[in-house]
């Protein structure tokens, strides 16, 4: 069978399509729209959801559903980028969070709440025994990367090129850089964000993804001065690519090796299992960054790990790190999260996981038939299909056609003429579960027929 390709169209054939997907005649959102670039640079305040000529505006949201501004109603694949785990305005969770709203939302005391949800989160992830509540993924993985600063005496930290952690400094550093600024393929250079020092830069060790040889040297040539190694086990910004058989265990062994703190960054993957990503990838960190399904919907993070090196936060021995915040473990979202996690039982995530396993077997099997070059990527109820023939190991082998090309925004408007909400930027998506295999099926229908149109 022939290889289809995909047709590179022109701005204006790709602002057509996109019109078309606004399937009501718009107005509204385009009204917001315009308010909002009056006041917002760009029109909004979060990069990850701009969609061009302009977004649609969300007014409510019904189990795997959401309904626009215009009336049209369509079924969410990106549940919030993966923290609705329950999908939108859960019976359960809406109804204690009513409850704990009338009895006031944050207060200059700690909550009942707080504990509750601490003893959840320590009771199921195996190498947390102690834990902090923050407000975000980003400020999680902040404490953590602070937290072995102070607990090791070092200041440098490692990460993985492409992957990303949140918008903190030393997080951002390699997240995306551009082909010129790499470096060597075993010695990735260490690149930072406009708006960051450039001397943060010495400070962060760029690895390469699944290069068993070249992150091992990378390790031991800087491990006198190395608190910690930040590592997601399937890492978005590495495009899910899996990590190959060992590499997860050499980072542990490695790290162990030199007092090496190793930091999972679980905020996304979490939901991976009942006992988190790293556990279903066979590792025990020292610790653990999480953040969106454990809100159940409202802002939150986590930082959590062993006694030993959470001691750096308590105040009643010798405090190392200082930590606060306004809204950090407020009962709303303290009771949103206990909800959450009490209905994400071992059943649940295996009914849910066995979902994904469905559709992501059904997406590999819709490319191979049609004779085009992709790779699906994923585990859980997570799923990231590469529109791409390449072999995919590491962040530079996505920088090609599979992770830049302009294809994704137009497949992006062709699924939500067809129903489907989908990220802009990719083939990726997640589970909820007020979803069945008959929602599995509409997308997989409204993918094919997306994609008739991008190869015609």
């Amino acid at each position: 069978m022939p290889v289809k390709t995909f047709h590179t169209r022109s701005a204006n054939v790709i602002e057509e399509i996109a019109t078309k997907s606004y399937r009501s005649p718009g107005a509204l959102s385009k009204q917001l729209y315009e308010r909002a670039s009056r006041v917002m640079p760009g029109g909004n305040t979060r990069h990850s959801i701009a969609l061009a000529p302009y977004p649609i505006y969300a007014r409510s949201g019904i189990g795997c559903r959401v309904t626009d501004v215009e009336g049209d109603e369509r079924i969410d694949f990106l549940n919030n980028y993966t923290s609705l785990i329950l999908g939108h305005a859960d019976p359960q969770v809406t109804s204690a969070v009513t409850r704990r709203v009338s009895l006031g939302t944050a207060f200059t005391m700690p909550a009942p709440e707080e504990v509750e949800l601490a003893e959840l989160l320590a009771g199921r992830i195996p190498y947390v025994e102690q834990i902090r509540f923050c407000n975000s993924g980003s400020e999680a993985v902040m404490l953590a990367v602070k937290a072995a600063r102070a607990f090791t005496g070092r200041h440098k930290i490692a990460k993985f090129e492409g992957a990303y952690h949140g918008i903190y400094d030393y997080a951002e550093v390699s997240e995306s850089p551009k082909a010129d600024e790499w470096g060597e393929s075993d010695a990735p250079g260490s690149v930072v964000e406009p708006g960051t020092p450039p001397g943060v830069a010495s400070d962060v060790v760029v690895l390469p993804w699944n290069r068993f040889e070249a992150c091992r040297e990378r390790i031991r040539s800087h491990k006198d001065d190395l608190a910690a190694l930040v590592v997601d086990p399937m890492p978005l910004g590495i495009g899910m690519i899996a990590p190959r058989s060992g590499f997860l265990e050499l980072l542990r062994e490695e790290t162990a090796r030199y007092g090496i703190l190793l930091i999972a960054d679980e905020v996304l993957t979490f939901r991976l299992s009942y006992h988190g990503s790293a556990h279903a990838f066979g590792i025990q960190p020292d610790l653990g960054s999480f953040g969106k399904i454990i809100g159940g919907g409202f802002p939150v993070g986590a930082v959590g790990g062993s006694r030993q090196v959470m001691s750096v936060f308590d105040h009643t021995g010798s405090l190392k790190v200082r930590h606060g915040g306004t809204f950090n473990a407020n009962p709303v979202t303290m009771t949103a999260g206990i909800e959450t996690m009490k209905q994400m039982t071992p059943e649940a995530y295996s009914r849910l996981n066995a979902l994904g396993d469905y559709l992501r077997e059904r997406l590999a099997r819709i490319f191979r038939d049609r004779g085009m070059p992709a790779q699906v990527c994923g585990r859980g109820s997570l799923f990231l299909a590469h529109l791409s023939g390449e072999e995919l190991i590491d962040f530079r082998s996505l920088c090609g056609f599979s992770r830049n090309s302009p294809v994704y925004g137009e497949l992006c408007h062709q699924m939500l003429q067809r129903g489907i909400i989908l990220s802009p930027r990719g083939v990726f998506g997640c589970l909820s579960t007020p979803m069945s295999e008959g929602e599995a099926d509409a997308f997989v229908n409204a993918l094919e027929s997306s994609l008739t149109k991008l190869t015609m």
